[in-house]
């Protein structure tokens, strides 16, 4: 019972949640506005704006260096694995989602023409990876969750 007390007051682990959620939300709503339609997998899925994935690290890397210091080891390895994450996110996963939309957008051309039609399983997903903008916003919305959190 004290484990689950523990983690229910892990401000690092609680401000990386809250950072991921607000993150997940606010592409949902930016999705709905842009194309006028309500994907909940946007709630869930990967790519869009703001990148949550940058927003969590950046969330529990500066929690851990407002908790632990700026110049402890633990802040140390959340800021490197904050700096690999959002590099990868505009980096492989960014140029797997193109990739994935080009081999689409064959497959759908290939479907007019006289091949079977795709069923939503056996397409590949295009939202993976992130612009620069989003991961931007989403390290933006990290820092600003930390800076509740500390202050809180």
């Amino acid at each position: 019972m004290n484990y689950i007390n523990e983690l229910l007051s892990n401000r690092i682990l609680i401000s990386g949640l809250v950072a991921w959620a607000t993150a997940q939300i606010l592409k949902t709503i930016t999705y709905l506005v842009i194309n006028k339609q309500l994907s909940f997998e946007r709630l869930f899925g990967d790519g869009g704006m703001p990148s949550g994935h940058s927003a969590t690290v950046t969330a529990v890397m500066l929690c851990t260096g407002f908790e632990c210091g700026f110049n402890s080891p633990v802040f140390a390895v959340a800021a490197i694995l904050a700096i690999i994450v959002m590099h990868d996110a505009m980096g492989v996963r960014l140029e797997t989602g193109k990739q994935a939309k080009a081999i689409n957008d064959m497959m759908e051309f290939m479907q007019k023409i006289g091949g079977k039609e795709l069923t939503n399983e056996e397409k590949l997903k295009e939202f993976v990876g992130h612009t620069p903008l989003q991961v931007i916003m989403g390290c933006i919305l990290g820092i600003i969750v930390a800076a509740v959190f500390n202050l809180v």
